[in-house]
């Protein structure tokens, strides 16, 4: 199975159709958001094409396919206008005999990880900086920020297919980084 891993849309209309354009073209089965879908926090300036409303419908029209945990600037009122659930604070999913926990980072972060056992991954959001740290007893995974990229970084997403995980541009989708599990 193919997943594309985002954070961190923020309100933009701009990203949020050229992740969803990536998404298409990359033919993944499933996406999965790491949060922070459309506010775009008191800590970041607007991001380009600030449009909540416009990422709402986007959104939504790809419910089906959405896996999403909750960021810190997701509330209870962004639940009533999307539809798929965005309030939890993770998911687990198996992978291979390992588990992937997927949360956004604010809480359970790679400073402060939850339980994991050897092998396990640590997917977050949150510091809008893609990485790949390998903590000895976890993996920690990010896949950057869709719209607001932090420390010199790209507009970036993952995609996890067969073992291989990829960093990608999300506005050209030239692959940049690469690990393999």
């Amino acid at each position: 199975m193919k997943w594309m891993i985002a954070s961190d849309v923020h309100g933009s209309a701009k990203y949020c159709r050229a992740m969803l354009a990536r998404f298409d073209e990359e033919g993944a089965e499933r996406l999965l958001l790491l949060g922070d879908l459309l506010y775009h926090g008191p800590r970041n300036d607007l991001p380009e094409e600030y449009a909540p409303k416009t990422v709402i419908a986007l959104l939504n029209e790809r419910r089906a396919k959405l896996l999403c945990v909750r960021g810190n600037c997701e509330a209870e009122v962004d639940q009533m206008v999307l539809d798929f659930p965005v309030l939890s604070d993770y998911a687990v999913l198996p992978l291979d005999g390992r588990v992937i926990y997927a949360t956004h980072g604010h809480h359970g972060s790679e400073q402060t990880p939850p339980p994991l056992c050897p092998g396990d991954i640590l997917l977050c959001g949150h510091t809008h900086v893609p990485a790949c740290r390998d903590h000895g007893n976890f993996l920690y995974l990010n896949p950057g920020s869709v719209s607001i990229p932090k420390n010199g970084s790209r507009h970036s997403y993952m995609t996890l297919e067969n073992g291989e995980l990829l960093w990608k541009d999300v506005e050209t989708g030239e692959v940049w980084d690469r690990h393999t599990l």
